[in-house]
């Protein structure tokens, strides 16, 4: 059959086309007809710099959609709306026994390593697929993904009630780390970024300050009003706000890094004796996934979307369609507007 997809050719080189879809299928497989699909930050360094694994390949691995065809199942079915974990573990290294997936050593990855879901359909093996509410708009699944990439930090560090927290970078990955931490129990939560309109946003979503470090020493300000943090949360993937997590973080404090690293990370001497004598923990954070795969990660996000504790619109800033995809993933790159989650359309 035949279908419209995102295909990348080459670095800078993604092209909207027809192109052959294969729609049979093995009894451990389904083929998703896509609703939405979420523009990631590691989509524009993929697209626009660095490549996939292999060429050509469809990009895109944040999405939701209804099963258009499945193998044997006892409990989904054709027309049932359903999220996808992208990653595909092999499930027999030593990592995949202990349930810790995230660190496979022979993982395929739907949009970078294999296709993914920048395409009007997409064949996934049945164990990555996870039901969504009906009564839900499919919409929203497409952002659960990075939303369980997040809550997979703060489970790892453990937030208890009562904690204070400072997230660095207020975009999306920042903002769903301010509103879970708001429902994990954190009472304050300072949210950091060079951005009035982000952080009017980071405020909807739960933070109790707001602090524009284009305009006033974050680190200084953080001291001022706290001590320092019990919490530090990194998601801007700077090297300087990567440093800073150290500046601001009180004696047996906890450092969370979700962004990525960039550039090479440098601490001033002072500040990694900071660390050492104020005995930081400092835990890296990377995907979503935990035992049994998935993880409840993602069944806690659908849990949260559902009960209405997480609300999707507050993510979601502009929604196009993928013939638009190019063009907007150049402007993203460039800055050229604002935003937060971009979602693809692909039912229109």
């Amino acid at each position: 059959m035949k279908m419209q997809a995102a295909i990348l050719y080459q670095p800078s080189d993604l092209r909207v086309e027809t192109t052959e879809f294969d729609d049979q299928i093995n009894a451990d497989e389904a083929i998703i007809k896509v609703s939405h699909t979420g523009i990631c930050g590691s989509d524009l360094d993929r697209i626009l710099k660095t490549g996939t694994y292999s060429f050509p390949t469809i990009p895109g691995h944040e999405f939701s959609g209804e099963i258009e065809k499945i193998g044997g199942h006892d409990t989904l079915a054709v027309g049932d709306p359903v999220v996808v974990a992208p990653m595909q573990p092999c499930f027999s290294c030593e990592h995949c026994q202990q349930g810790n997936y995230g660190q496979c050593l022979n993982y395929k990855f739907m949009g970078s390593r294999n296709d993914g879901a920048f395409a009007q359909y997409l064949k996934v093996p049945l164990k990555n697929i996870i039901p969504f509410p009906k009564y839900v708009p499919l919409k929203y699944g497409a952002l659960i993904e990075p939303a369980a990439v997040t809550l997979h930090g703060l489970n790892r560090i453990q937030i208890q009630a009562g904690d204070t927290v400072a997230v660095l970078g207020c975009g999306t990955i920042g903002l769903f780390a301010i509103r879970l931490a708001k429902l994990l129990g954190a009472t304050q939560i300072i949210a950091v970024d060079l951005s009035e309109e982000k952080l009017e946003t980071a405020k909807k979503l739960g933070a109790t300050n707001l602090i524009n470090s284009a305009k006033v020493n974050a680190t200084e300000k953080i001291k001022e009003m706290t001590g320092g943090v019990q919490i530090a949360i990194e998601t801007a993937g700077v090297p300087f706000t990567q440093v800073q997590t150290a500046e601001i973080t009180r004696d047996h404090g906890k450092i969370l890094l979700l962004g990525t690293a960039h550039k090479d990370v440098t601490f001033p001497a002072a500040t990694f004796e900071r660390i050492i004598r104020g005995e930081i923990t400092i835990t890296g954070s990377w995907n979503s996934y935990s035992a049994p795969f998935p993880g409840q990660e993602w069944q806690t996000i659908i849990d949260f979307i559902g009960n209405g504790s997480l609300d999707m619109n507050e993510f979601i800033t502009h929604t196009i369609t993928l013939d638009e995809l190019p063009k907007t993933i150049q402007q993203m790159a460039n800055r050229e507007f604002s935003f937060n989650k971009v979602l693809v359309d692909l039912t229109i």
